[in-house]
């Protein structure tokens, strides 16, 4: 008989990508495995795990909304009512397995599978692990994590160092540098910067490009701008012409291309891209995001910083110096060296399969 796996999370392809990942591995290790995914109504998820040729289901969730407490009135019945179709959702599927990828979904749907016996597994991404997941830690089975001395947040005999699943076909660049270029209409021999915002883009990241069309020019810097898709229209009617030197898009199709044209990125912290940027092995710039729960992004950054791995320019000082830095750097050899091999030493490998097999080892 099959066995039957519910993965649950998302809000952000830095939740998507990895569930994604884990069911893949599930399905090469196990062909005639039955996966489940149960995500948040009106999120990301609820149209890329599909579009990844898996079934999803929505709940009524959403997260505490610091901005405006009167949105959060009705917070208490979707909790409710999500624990209760969470229940219903396990049943009706006969899961063996429930793994927990955090975002809005992991909370309820690892919940009710604590209360009603059902074994749990946990993948954190982050350095530092949010409320819901420490809260359900007591509970799981097995945490897998990203980084080491997680053992403050979670029981230490269930933590398992297994590293970020990352997209395998993101970080193949070996030997495509010139087709990258050629792909992005960009000049072969030109030092190339890559400064991308998440699935979602950055404010910040686009601004500071915005503003140093004629550095890079000065500098004879090529830029590859990934401005997501929510900035995208706006940034096309304030632009009139964009620089040809300057390519920018809403959305990276071949992130394998994108890497491998860069001498330097420039990236948001989020714990996902930071696990593709380790095995990229490239030097990085990392612009934290503010606009994250207890500050995650900078405690990932400041992981990488400690060990010589990346350099950190705080969101707030970015506008004013990140591009000016970035163009010194670039033209430093040997601090481009050290970062670059410093970070390729914090690569993990694999994790998608190692979660798997975890998982796999819970219904047995």
């Amino acid at each position: 008989m099959a066995h039957k796996v519910i993965i649950s999370g998302g809000g952000t392809g830095g939740h998507i990508f990895p569930a994604i990942a884990i069911a893949n591995a599930l399905r090469r290790i196990e062909p005639n495995i039955e996966i489940l995914f149960v995500g948040a109504n009106g999120k990301m998820e609820m149209e890329k795990v599909p579009a990844a040729g898996y079934t999803i289901v929505g709940l009524d969730i959403q997260g505490f909304n610091r901005s405006s407490l009167l949105k959060n009135i009705s917070l208490p019945f979707k909790m409710i009512k999500s624990l209760l179709k969470a229940r219903r959702i396990i049943k009706d599927f006969g899961a063996d397995v429930a793994v927990g990828v955090g975002g809005y979904a992991s909370g309820p749907l690892l919940m009710m599978a604590n209360i009603i016996g059902l074994p749990t597994l946990i993948q954190e991404q982050n350095s530092f692990a949010g409320k819901t997941n420490k809260s359900l830690g007591a509970k799981a089975k097995k945490i897998c994590v990203a980084y080491e001395g997680m053992e403050q947040f979670f029981p230490a005999d269930k933590v398992l160092l297994t590293g970020n699943p990352i997209r395998r076909t993101s970080i193949d660049i070996e030997g495509k540098k010139g087709d990258a270029l050629v792909s992005f209409g960009l000049e072969a021999g030109k030092k190339t910067i890559l400064v991308t915002g998440g699935s979602l883009g950055a404010g910040t990241l686009n601004d500071c490009v915005k503003q140093s069309f004629e550095k890079f020019k000065g500098a004879d810097v090529q830029v590859i701008w990934q401005c997501g898709s929510y900035y995208h229209e706006k940034l096309n009617k304030e632009i009139q012409d964009l620089p040809f030197n300057v390519k920018m898009m809403p959305f990276l199709q071949r992130m394998d291309y994108a890497y491998a044209a860069a001498d330097l990125i420039i990236a948001r912290a989020g714990a996902g891209t930071i696990s593709e940027l380790c095995v990229v092995g490239k030097p990085v710039i990392l612009v934290p995001s503010p606009n994250v729960a207890e500050d995650h992004q900078t405690k990932n950054a400041m992981a990488l910083v400690n060990k010589d791995a990346a350099l950190m320019v705080k969101d707030i000082e970015a506008r004013g110096k990140l591009v000016d830095e970035a163009l010194v750097f670039l033209n430093n050899g040997d601090k481009m060296n050290d970062l670059g091999s410093n970070i390729k030493k914090l690569a993990l490998l694999d994790a998608d399969d190692v979660i798997a097999k975890e998982v796999l080892k819970l219904i047995k």
